[in-house]
């Protein structure tokens, strides 16, 4: 029996975090198909397991309990695995690094397809993608984080912090070369340590999985479509 189930459109993109850090726990989930995702969206908000207007939506099967919303998933399964830092400070950080993310993949994708990319727009938001990348670079740099070790927060373990910063730039980056070369000259010891908690054998091989499920799918739709247009990909 599995210990979670998990409501996500069949695309790594924002479900992937929640994948991803259920995977490096060693925990066990089952997905929910798009048709029932559809049909709990259209249906009473008493009928859902958690209110949402779109997924993910995450059911702890042990204590049936439900959340919405890729940063509270993650929190909650940090706090309920004992996968948060000690402090309060590298707490916060790490809560942060999480909505920072989420920031990141709602810009790239234009709040979710709000409009689509022209290579003019595109232009004008590679500045804005490259001073997000630093923010990790300069994170890790205040840490300790080197070019062939270490981890975002410090530490002798990957955390939720480097789990999800590894999700984040290793999924997009493995899809969109050209974002792959632009975070190995903005980012490097961001670079270096994606590629490190990737190749974990938990993540390499949920990654692994979701090239067979999805093929080279990132978020689907129109707004993937023109971002393989002005990405050349």
């Amino acid at each position: 029996m599995s210990d979670y189930k998990l409501y996500y459109w069949p695309v790594p993109f924002r479900g992937q975090f929640v994948r991803a850090v259920l995977a490096h726990a060693g925990k066990t989930w089952t997905e929910g198909s798009g048709e029932a995702i559809g049909k709990l969206m259209e249906g009473p908000v008493g009928k859902m397991p958690a209110p949402f207007m779109g997924p993910p939506v995450l059911v702890d099967k042990k204590t049936d309990f439900a959340i919405s919303q890729m940063p509270a998933i993650i929190l909650y399964l940090g706090e309920t695995l004992g996968l948060m830092p000690e402090t309060a400070a590298l707490r916060a950080q790490t809560i942060k690094i999480v909505c920072d993310a989420n920031d990141v993949i709602d810009e790239l994708t234009c709040d979710g397809g709000r409009e689509m990319w022209t290579k003019k727009s595109w232009a004008a938001f590679m500045p804005r993608l490259g001073k997000w990348m630093s923010f990790w670079e300069e994170t890790g740099r205040r840490h300790g984080l080197q070019a062939d070790s270490g981890f975002l927060l410090g530490g002798e373990a990957p955390g939720i912090a480097d789990v999800v910063t590894a999700t984040l730039w290793s999924t997009m980056t493995e899809r969109f070369p050209k974002i792959e070369a632009m975070l190995e000259e903005t980012a490097p010891l961001t670079a270096g340590l994606t590629r490190r908690v990737a190749a974990l054998p938990p993540l390499k091989k949920l990654a692994a999985k979701a090239r067979r499920d999805y093929g080279d799918a990132y978020c689907g739709g129109q707004i993937e479509a023109s971002l393989r247009k002005v990405l050349g990909r």
